[in-house]
């Protein structure tokens, strides 16, 4: 299992500690197929931080939209990122938002299993 997760790009620790909680449950089928469910749904922090700087050429919100956070990401786009301050303080949290995401993903996928 140690060998897929470094195969996750961008893995936080704090997801890696989830995995490893909700996976130590699970058999190996359900394990495996969970992390393929989750390596689906996981986004990268270099992904987020790469939409994220489209903000200052007047794509806004992108980042917010593929997090789930729609009604953000259309006043980010609507205001200009809010006026670029919401987009600076994106870029310095880009890790955040993005582990946020993938941990609300990954509890998702181990309900989709059944755990």
């Amino acid at each position: 299992m140690d060998n897929y997760l470094m195969g996750l790009p961008g893995l936080q620790p704090e997801e890696m500690a989830g995995i490893r909680e909700l996976t130590s449950k699970m058999t190996d089928s359900q394990r495996n197929q969970f992390l393929m469910l989750y390596s689906g749904k996981r986004k990268k922090p270099d992904e987020i931080l790469l939409l994220t700087c489209l903000g200052f050429i007047g794509v806004a919100g992108i980042q917010r939209m593929i997090t789930g956070e729609v009604g953000l990401g259309v006043v980010y786009f609507l205001t200009g990122g809010l006026c670029l301050i919401g987009t600076i303080v994106d870029i310095v949290n880009h890790k955040r938002l993005a582990t946020d995401y993938n941990l609300e993903q990954m509890y998702e996928s181990s309900r989709m299993v059944g755990i």
